[in-house]
């Protein structure tokens, strides 16, 4: 059964990352056991890295958008190597919260938090947590401005 749900998964992810409409790609990553909101939006090109098992750890909020090639980094380790005995898997959860926008080839690493209407410029590494309404951007990520609250929200 853990067979079949790793290669069904595996299945899915292939597809989603470049389904013909961002519809489907959201779809099928649900299918896959995320916990996507409703009106996400997601570009070609997602990258979820995580170890084939790993479920229920990516969350994404309602409306959060994703611009094409962002990698989402959910489990890390060092591969075929020999510090590999010694290094400890990370898996941790990434959350992405309500109206976040990603930028075109982010990198999201294990354990972040995106705020809620948080930006994620270009080609930004996200390594800690994002404050709600930040936009953020560099290699790591940096505050380059914090937004005003919109109205309506609480």
């Amino acid at each position: 059964m853990r067979f079949l749900w790793r290669l069904r998964k595996k299945v899915l992810k292939r597809w989603a990352r470049n389904a013909f409409f961002p519809g489907w790609r959201v779809q099928l990553l649900r299918w896959c056991g995320y916990q996507i909101g409703q009106d996400v939006y997601i570009a070609d090109d997602i990258i979820i890295a995580e170890e084939l098992e790993d479920r229920d750890n990516l969350i994404i909020g309602d409306r959060a958008s994703f611009a094409p090639r962002v990698t989402l980094v959910l489990s890390s380790h060092p591969n075929n190597s020999r510090i590999r005995p010694v290094a400890p898997v990370v898996r941790k959860p990434i959350v992405i919260e309500e109206d976040a926008w990603i930028g075109a080839s982010v990198t999201v690493l294990p354990g972040v938090r995106i705020g809620r209407g948080a930006i994620v410029g270009a080609n930004t590494v996200v390594t800690k947590d994002v404050a709600p309404l930040h936009v953020v951007a560099g290699q790591p990520a940096r505050t380059v401005r914090v937004l005003p609250t919109p109205p309506g929200w609480t």
